[in-house]
């Protein structure tokens, strides 16, 4: 019996936008096909256990037959194999499901492609992958011609299907041995743009099988050549050709938990992205609900170096029952988690008919956001019970847990802020908010914090006067992103953040309060000149709340503060005239003070030296750049000679 037939499509164009449109990577092929193959002997397997008349077997495989000569590749299951109408049904008839309104589809996605528009999407509701006749159809993308043999498990009788992937194709009833289907491609011929020939290749089709199909259940064998010993010759080699399986088959994160030790886990993660360092930690998930999934997660034990470059891509590799589908899924971590390697693995997506593309689907963004609060709770623990462990976590991507706090106007803030460590001036080692509001002095309301890039540096602030004097922890802020993420939280357990040179501390009892501000009304005019000869540089100049031994100091007004300003000016395309509002204090009990005033008095107009000398001095402390360095010189050599007449 032989006999042609039509597809009951559009044919050629079908065919040609499938080929041209859906699969923009030839190679993939390859995995449609072992697909395949495994899903045909998964309902074999499945049968064969619901019913106890058909045969059982433990030898199920997948073969790959490569033959550079006819430059053909054969992929032979012996899974179920197909009748003669399921051989109509699925290979004659492509796109069976939906196919109307998949076809629309295709041709809309084609006329984009030629207007130079690559944003059409295929319709989430069209869930053809999986169908025998889809992946199938990838094979024209390499081949010229097409052979399928199979047999049905419920059949006596074998049928051959040829086709060129035009208009017509061709059934022959054929003798076959067993079930199972086999797959001859005809590879076109090499060309300029392509060398089809390179899929006769052991090398090719050994890396392909690596890539996307080694976690397939089923052996994947291939006839090797490969250099062996030669018997009873000492360093000897001769090639030979062996029967060898090129997957791996159960993958590792499959495995029970007890049966993997921490060194597998550890070399899985060096081989599988290239990182001679072991990793901080792994997490292994097994979910089962709405969306079934493993993961397997790793905390890298450091930064890429190109974590932060814009070349960098995150994302976990995706794999569907074991295929590997996506090399890295941006979608699965939110961008503060840049840094976090791993691989998701689900039988449930809601794939594109390519197996390439994600459609936006509620799997992805329910893994996604199960994923995100397994890391923070593994963090969590981490740093409950292993807090040297968690500070070389938090020294290599504290800055991301703190992109995380400040990112989207703080809408995660409230998961992250307990992961939040800080150095402090009273502590050896660095704290958690939670340590610092635990450990505050009972007459404490607010969470004090200062930017500096050492300890040193702000206990040396003049601003720390009087909270070291009262013994109050301060917050050190090392990074730019800090004082950003501060705001952003703007209180923890119900104390609100204050900075050490930003606004009044509050730190005065109500006599101490009166007699500075009686004190501001008193040297109004000292204060007001001092303000005039500064033309601008200060909004204010005023009596101190906070100094007790240095003289002077300059502390912002609520808003933008000092640090802030710094940052912001560091960026592309900000706005100069942002700026921090600056206020200069005095220490009324400093020598300094009293020798101004003195000055003033006597002689009004010598003040303008004086206010210029203190305000460049405190720009010095608060590491601002003085305008003037030479006349700043120049008039401390002034001040210095007039000392000594």
């Amino acid at each position: 019996m032989s006999e042609t037939r039509e597809f009951k499509t559009e044919s050629k164009r079908l065919l040609d936008l499938m080929i041209n449109s859906i699969y923009t990577n030839k190679e993939i092929f390859l995995r449609e096909l072992i697909s395949n193959a495994s899903d045909a002997i998964d309902k074999y397997h499945y049968l064969s256990l619901q019913d106890e008349t058909l045969p059982r077997r433990n030898d199920y495989e997948i073969n790959l037959k490569l033959d550079k000569d006819l430059n053909t590749i054969t992929i032979k299951d012996n899974g179920i194999g197909m009748t003669y109408d399921e051989l109509i049904n699925a290979l004659g008839t492509i796109a069976k499901s939906g196919s109307a309104e998949f076809i629309e589809k295709l041709k809309e996605i084609q006329k984009n492609k030629e207007e130079g528009k690559e944003d059409a999407e295929m319709p989430s509701d069209i869930d053809i992958i999986g169908q025998f006749g889809v992946g199938f159809y990838s094979a024209f993308m390499v081949a010229k011609k097409v052979e399928v043999r199979t047999r049905s498990l419920y059949d006596t009788k074998g049928y051959l299907f040829t086709s060129t992937g035009e208009e017509t194709y061709t059934v022959d009833e054929i003798e076959k041995d067993d079930s199972g289907t086999e797959i001859t491609l005809y590879l076109r011929e090499k060309t300029d743009e392509y060398d089809y020939t390179q899929f006769t290749e052991e090398w090719t089709i050994k890396n392909l099988v690596k890539k996307y199909s080694d976690y397939v259940r089923y052996p994947i064998t291939m006839l090797v050549t490969e250099s062996v010993p030669v018997e009873g010759k000492k360093d000897k080699y001769e090639d030979k050709v062996v029967l060898k399986t090129l997957n791996t088959m159960t993958p590792i994160w499959k495995k029970n938990k007890n049966d993997v030790t921490d060194e597998e886990y550890n070399k899985f993660y060096q081989e599988k992205y290239y990182d001679y360092r072991d990793p901080l930690l792994h997490i292994l998930l097994n979910v089962e609900g709405k969306v079934n999934y493993t993961a397997l997660l790793y905390i890298p034990g450091a930064a890429p170096y190109n974590l932060y470059s814009e070349k960098y891509e995150k994302g976990l590799q995706l794999y569907s029952k074991g295929v590997f589908i996506v090399d890295k899924c941006k979608e699965l971590l939110p961008d503060y988690l840049r840094f976090v390697k791993g691989l998701v693995d689900s039988p449930d997506l809601s794939l594109n008919i390519s197996r390439e593309l994600l459609q936006k689907s509620q799997e992805i963004t329910d893994i996604a956001t199960n994923i995100e609060k397994k890391i923070i709770s593994r963090l969590q623990n981490l740093q409950e019970n292993d807090f040297d462990k968690y500070l070389d976590f938090f020294k290599n991507f504290g800055v991301n847990i703190k992109f995380g706090v400040y990112d989207d106007f703080g809408m995660k803030k409230d998961m992250l802020k307990d992961l939040l460590i800080y150095d402090t001036v009273n502590s050896e080692k660095m704290i958690s908010l939670k340590e610092y509001v635990k450990n505050m002095k009972e007459d404490q309301k607010e969470i004090y914090y200062a930017s500096a890039k050492t300890k040193e540096a702000v206990l040396a602030m003049p601003q720390m006067d009087l909270l070291k004097k009262k013994e109050y922890d301060v917050l050190i802020l090392h990074d730019d992103v800090d004082e950003f993420v501060i705001n952003i939280l703007e209180e923890y357990d119900g104390h609100k953040f204050k900075s050490v040179n930003q606004g009044d501390l509050d730190l005065l009892d109500k006599e101490e309060e009166k007699k500075i501000k009686d004190l501001n009304k008193e040297k109004k005019p000292l204060l007001d000149a001092l303000k005039d000869a500064l033309n601008g540089e200060v909004d204010e100049v005023r009596i101190s709340k906070r100094l007790t031994n240095s003289a002077v100091c300059l502390v912002s007004g609520d808003g933008v503060s000092f640090e802030m300003e710094k940052v912001l000016h560091q960026m592309p395309n900000v706005n100069e005239n942002i700026k921090a509002n600056k206020i200069l204090e005095l220490n009324s009990n400093h020598e300094v003070f009293k020798a101004i005033d003195e000055a003033y008095d006597k002689n009004p107009d010598s003040i303008k030296d004086y206010a210029e000398l203190l305000y460049n001095q405190a720009l010095i402390i608060e590491g601002f750049k003085i305008k003037d360095p030479l006349r700043f010189s120049e008039l401390m050599c002034d001040l210095m000679i007039k000392s000594n007449k």
